[in-house]
């Protein structure tokens, strides 16, 4: 993509021939400094002398037809502060990002045709792709400008800002205090000429901090790029870059996209039709042909989906987890060994084989999983409830505690991990009663109750979701989690190319987090999803993310 090779690629060409890096990291890294895809796999096959290629795509698609998918329909009407996956695939379908992650974790151009980085990954020129609006006109820097901007406008809670705080925002005082004295703190854009427009194409992004993974966090999910005359909402009829318009919306029921003519694709519809919590009901569904795909599947339907001729099972191996969420503002949890207590009383391996039939990986209580390439080895920390019940005793609690944990029964092994958590925990004297909310009513308050059960999907590198769910003042941190040094090492890493050196730093991260920080962890996950044969061009990614203008169907 670049018109010139950035000084870290032959640096990235040596580790690779010195087995520091694999060929997969070689390829991820090196695109995201501004190498295409294509040339990046030319160069892994010819460092390691083994052809290194993504699967070619079969050139005869079906054309027409309407296909469509199991998955939940909530509401759309502000994207930039999506809170998860399924209202993205909806919005995706009509609106565009400026670059794309895939399913094998590469981020290549989506809106923009390239960019390059400067020396120290603190200047990134984006150069924008002939793009148009289905209205009428081109997509533009100065669109893309106003979606960053609006995205990073603290008044709007995306939770981009949390990805974006360490190199484009500072802390400002607003000259108010709260309820204890203290100031209350914004951010705004750490200079005047953070965000440039060069010209209509060209887009520039100058950092307070070396930055690595700019083009990943502009596929973040909510960060859509949204028309600025709609001013951030979205509805029936919007606007957007992508392949189909939204013609039919109902919550709770279904979302309905007819593809643009003359837009990539090649089915006449898509189809989300929301069969609410029950997971029976979505295998009955996709078994009676009454729908075509399912947004995932249930680990305890698998060979239920299995069993069906009809149907093929796609499956990713993911960084896609839950965490016992623990608020810092709430008693008992803002004592750090009571925290502790609850990671020491928690037996990730047990609660894997219980709650997903150990299909995944037993945590560690940190949230970098080991297919990061920056996961940092490290000592599990056990399953320890003596200890736990003493910490306990030191920190005032000789009777132990009672807690109660807030989860959804949607998808059903969230449940089910919780209520194997909840048995461990007698031992050590923590008594809990689980509150078990529908999936809608969860949504509205996953991040406040003082101990919640919340899904996070998949991040490709260790310190994306780091930043997103536990950096000091973020929407996504739940927890109210905040630790200067952990802030500190956080953007130290985002900075920091070199793997070795990153993962030095990411295992810091990783022992702050084991003592200090806000969550118990139970699992790392694998996913799979079930579609008919007759699909086409389906792909599952690994953040469950669905490219409509990608698949086709043959005619029954």
């Amino acid at each position: 993509m670049s018109d010139k090779e950035h000084i870290w690629i032959p640096k990235l060409k040596q580790q690779l021939a010195d087995k520091k890096i694999d060929r997969r990291e070689f390829v991820r890294y090196s695109t995201l400094l501004g190498m295409s895809a294509g040339a990046a796999y030319m160069w892994a096959g010819k460092i390691t002398g083994q052809p290194f290629a993504p699967p070619a795509r079969a050139q005869d698609m079906p054309k027409g037809g309407t296909i469509k998918i199991a998955q939940r329909v909530p509401k759309l009407e502000n994207p930039h502060t999506f809170s998860w996956v399924y209202d993205s695939n909806v919005v995706r379908q009509v609106c565009g990002y400026i670059t794309r992650t895939g399913a094998d974790n590469i981020t290549r151009p989506d809106l923009c045709s390239k960019w390059e980085a400067s020396e120290d990954l603190k200047t990134w020129t984006f150069t924008l792709a002939d793009a148009t609006w289905r209205k009428g006109g081109p997509f533009t820097a100065e669109h893309a400008a106003w979606n960053i901007k609006h995205c990073l406008d603290p008044k709007v809670g995306s939770s981009v800002v949390g990805l974006m705080k360490g190199y484009m925002l500072k802390e400002v005082d607003t000259g108010q205090k709260d309820e204890n004295g203290n100031p209350v703190m914004t951010t705004e854009l750490w200079d005047a000429n953070a965000i440039e427009v060069k010209d209509p194409k060209t887009l520039v992004l100058n950092l307070k901090e070396a930055q690595v993974a700019v083009p990943e966090h502009f596929f973040h999910y909510p960060f859509l790029m949204l028309d600025p005359e709609e001013n951030g909402a979205f509805a029936v009829g919007s606007n957007g870059t992508g392949s189909f318009d939204l013609v039919d919306l109902e919550v709770g029921r279904k979302a309905v996209l007819r593809r643009i003519p003359d837009k990539p694709g090649y089915v006449d519809e898509l189809q989300f039709i929301d069969l609410g919590d029950n997971p029976s009901a979505v295998a009955a569904a996709l078994a009676s042909k009454q729908v075509d795909g399912i947004y995932q599947g249930n680990i305890e339907q698998f060979e239920i989906y299995k069993a069906m001729d009809h149907i093929n099972i796609h499956e990713a191996v993911t960084a896609q987890t839950a965490v016992a969420r623990m608020r810092l503002d709430q008693k008992p949890f803002d004592n750090p060994a009571v925290r502790k207590a609850m990671r020491l009383a928690t037996d990730p391996e047990k609660c894997l084989q219980i709650a997903h039939k150990g299909v995944g990986q037993a945590a560690e209580h940190h949230h970098v999983c080991k297919v990061h390439p920056d996961y940092a080895p490290m000592e599990p920390m056990g399953y320890k409830p003596d200890e736990a019940k003493k910490l306990l005793a030191d920190a005032g609690f000789p009777d132990g505690i009672d807690v109660e944990i807030n989860c959804k029964p949607d998808p059903s092994w969230e449940q089910a991990a919780v209520e194997a958590m909840a048995e461990q925990w007698k031992a050590a004297g923590i008594r809990a009663k689980i509150n078990v909310l529908p999936s809608n009513k969860f949504w509205e308050v996953w991040d406040k109750v003082p101990f919640g059960f919340t899904e996070w999907t998949h991040r490709p590198l260790g310190f994306m979701v780091l930043a997103l769910a536990y950096r000091t003042g973020v929407p996504w941190n739940e927890s109210a989690y905040s630790n200067k040094q952990f802030d500190e090492l956080l953007s130290k890493a985002e900075g920091t190319l070199d793997v070795d050196k990153r993962r030095e730093i990411i295992g810091e991260l990783q022992k702050i987090m084991q003592e200090d920080g806000p969550i118990t962890q139970p699992l790392w996950r694998s996913v799979y999803a079930g579609y008919d044969k007759r699909v086409k061009g389906f792909d599952i990614h690994p953040t469950l993310y669905i490219f409509g203008e990608t698949m086709a169907i043959e005619p029954a």
